[in-house]
């Protein structure tokens, strides 16, 4: 029969009783032979001899309590607890309101008790000093030193960059006045609620953004918008929203019928066994791919055992190491970052190596085309007094630009 610390001293964090459901007491039995979740009973369930399930009467038990000592043999281990618990909501040195939430000591035993124990006892000291050290060389280890950062580029004034870059706020990397201010001006209040009837529902439905597909045909049929009405309009993308959503229905279940599926409760599984996969064949291309690109062997072999880690539910730590011994950052990952969708494959190839967000390149980008303009050539001198960051990165975006064609060589 063993005598076990029971889960707290809130009843409510006790699981219920398996045969009663009500809140289970100290002692309780705890079913040795069931699991791995505990199997446990009230002292009435367990003397009727209730079973469920697996559970049988003759399975081997134990008796949970925590009505044995610990530190000192007149304070049981359910007093402990509940001293660490009222020191925890009243404060330290609130003696009174301590023994007050305790109920079974006084104050002037609470505080010998907790002093001698908790406070100058050296192991409990030692222990806390160890876990001090720990937490501060971990902290010291993941800590960024603080840098102050260069005047950022600023335009001649009146030029046409400086024309361009009014109310730009560099902080936060947006203008004061949208282009379009209020393009969300009809969204922004709506919230949806259990209560909602359902025209009110479907009128908040109705102010969705379309699919791209359609979204892609309303840019490009809006300059026909003023040769006709507005409602003539609507309907116009409405119908074509509509005939892509039959389109994609009808494609969906042609799919269907050729994969031999005759029920709704088939194309369930169907889906969730393509989704499958569709992951195994995207991580065979994404392994395709990265082998055909890696030449260093060693290098294969970390992304490999990464990708090992990843699988296995482990949080891998892998550093990339260059050929001449030399650690080097990875590739930037883009996604979700502002401005991505701006850009070419090109672009964020060279964002991603260079380690250079999008909206930083694009601004970066911009002020070299607009100072090219102006001076018919641009030179990489020009380009490193134009935006000062790393001369290594100003030099991969100017050769970029220079081969892409943006710019040209003055």
């Amino acid at each position: 029969m063993d005598h076990l610390a029971s889960f707290g001293n809130d009843p409510s964090d006790k699981p219920p009783c398996r045969g009663c459901s009500s809140i289970l007491v100290e002692p309780y039995i705890k079913c040795a032979e069931c699991g791995p979740s505990p199997f446990l009973l009230c002292l009435q369930c367990f003397t009727r001899g209730f079973e469920f399930k697996k559970h049988e009467s003759n399975h081997k038990y134990e008796i949970m309590t925590s009505d044995f000592p610990v530190l000192e043999p007149s304070w049981t281990a359910q007093e402990e607890m509940a001293l660490l618990e009222a020191v925890m909501d009243c404060g330290f040195g609130n003696w009174q309101d301590v023994a007050y939430q305790m109920r079974t000591k006084n104050k002037e035993e609470c505080e010998a008790h907790y002093m001698k124990n908790f406070i100058n006892n050296p192991l409990f000291s030692s222990t806390l000093l160890n876990l001090r050290q720990i937490e501060e060389a971990r902290t010291a280890d993941t800590a960024i030193p603080f840098k102050p950062t260069d005047d950022p580029p600023r335009p001649t004034f009146d030029s046409l960059l400086s024309r361009d870059m009014a109310g730009y706020m560099p902080a936060r990397a947006d203008f004061m006045e949208e282009f379009d201010n209020y393009a969300e001006w009809d969204l922004k209040d709506i919230d949806f609620v259990d209560d909602d009837s359902d025209i009110l529902h479907a009128l908040k439905i109705a102010v969705r953004r379309y699919p791209k597909e359609v979204q892609d045909l309303y840019d490009a049929m809006r300059r026909f918008a003023r040769v006709v009405g507005p409602i003539e309009h609507d309907k116009f993308i409405e119908s074509h929203a509509l005939e892509f959503e039959l389109r994609r229905e009808i494609g969906r279940l042609q799919e269907y019928r050729r994969a031999g599926i005759q029920s709704f409760c088939s194309a369930k599984v169907y889906e969730r066994v393509k989704q499958v996969r569709e992951d195994e064949r995207r991580k065979r291309t994404m392994l395709v791919d990265v082998l055909q690109y890696i030449q260093d062997g060693r290098a294969c072999q970390q992304w490999l055992s990464k990708q090992a880690a990843i699988d296995a539910g482990i949080t891998p730590v892998v550093t990339t190491i260059t050929t001449s011994g030399r650690r080097c950052a990875p590739p930037l990952n883009l996604t979700g970052l502002p401005g991505t969708e701006k850009l070419n494959d090109r672009e964020k190839e060279l964002c991603q190596v260079v380690r250079l967000v999008p909206g930083a390149y694009l601004e970066y980008k911009q002020a070299l085309l607009n100072e090219c303009r102006r001076q018919g050539g641009l030179r990489l001198a020009q380009a490193r007094a134009l935006i000062k960051i790393d001369v290594n990165k100003t030099r991969k975006i100017y050769d970029f630009l220079i081969k892409e064609g943006y710019i040209n060589k003055a």
